[in-house]
């Protein structure tokens, strides 16, 4: 067994006398780990920081990819939501199937623990790490666009009894930001993913204002302000507008006066 913490204190350096593919392996098994100090600091950090240098060929990004996506369906709720973190940094490293992205989707939408933070099994964060491989797969030119923002907007509305935290309701705003970014967007597609929201709304449960009313009001917020001011996307994070912006912006207040009524 390879000593996981000291490659971190050096660096992440390969170790020596093993092979990759070996390696690899190993730490796959671990980001099932309850232990967040073994799946996270050790296993997702090397991984991440391995696929961001190049270290691993495509063949072995694509087979780990491949042993990603059985982890959407899990038993342990760890390994579910460290799944699209690996898929992402492998996706940003230039290699993409397309049998990843539907296991993706059923999962995002249907996760229902949504625990940011657990005082022993440490960062889970499905909302917020499902977010980061959507807006990738939002700025992929394999995917459609529309996929994404229908996916994103099905997530919020999921009932829940969890109130995002910890900057999840950011991270999924920049995701869903950085696919209106997309330029084969036509002002329809830019707009038309927030239906379910106006309709969804405009029906408010007997109870209330419930979570996943303020997720979606709060996250929204997000893609409102980037649409107003432009985000940083792509590997040289250059300030991007939204094409469709000011339709996007209508819209958005469109959503927003159907619990707010004091919006323009």
């Amino acid at each position: 067994m390879t000593d996981w913490a000291q490659v971190r204190e050096t660096g992440f350096a390969v170790p020596e006398g093993r092979p990759l593919g070996e390696l690899v392996a190993e730490l796959a098994g671990m980001l099932r780990s309850p232990d967040p100090v073994v799946r996270d600091r050790q296993a997702y950090s090397t991984l991440a920081t391995w696929i961001g240098r190049g270290v691993l060929p495509e063949q072995e990004l694509r087979e780990l990819g491949d042993t990603m996506v059985p982890r959407f369906a899990d038993t342990e709720l760890q390994a579910r939501t460290f799944a699209p973190l690996i898929l992402d940094a492998i996706v940003t490293a230039g290699v993409f199937e397309p049998s990843w992205v539907p296991p993706f989707e059923r999962w995002y939408v249907a996760e229902d623990d949504l625990r940011g933070y657990d005082e022993k099994l440490g960062w889970l964060h499905a909302v917020a790490h499902g977010a980061d491989l959507l807006g990738t797969l939002g700025l992929h030119p394999a995917v459609e666009p529309v996929q994404m923002l229908r996916l994103g907007i099905g997530r919020l509305l999921t009932p829940t009894p969890y109130v995002l935290r910890d900057m999840e309701d950011d991270r999924l705003g920049y995701a869903l930001a950085a696919t209106l970014t997309r330029e084969d967007l036509t002002g329809t597609d830019a707009t038309d993913w927030l239906d379910p929201a106006i309709r969804a709304l405009s029906d408010p449960p007997a109870e209330g204002i419930t979570p996943e009313v303020t997720n979606t009001i709060r996250t929204l917020r997000v893609v409102y302000v980037l649409a107003e001011h432009g985000l940083r996307v792509g590997d040289a994070k250059k300030l991007t507008r939204i094409p469709q912006r000011e339709q996007v912006k209508t819209k958005l207040a469109e959503v927003f006066r159907t619990v707010t009524p004091y919006y323009l």
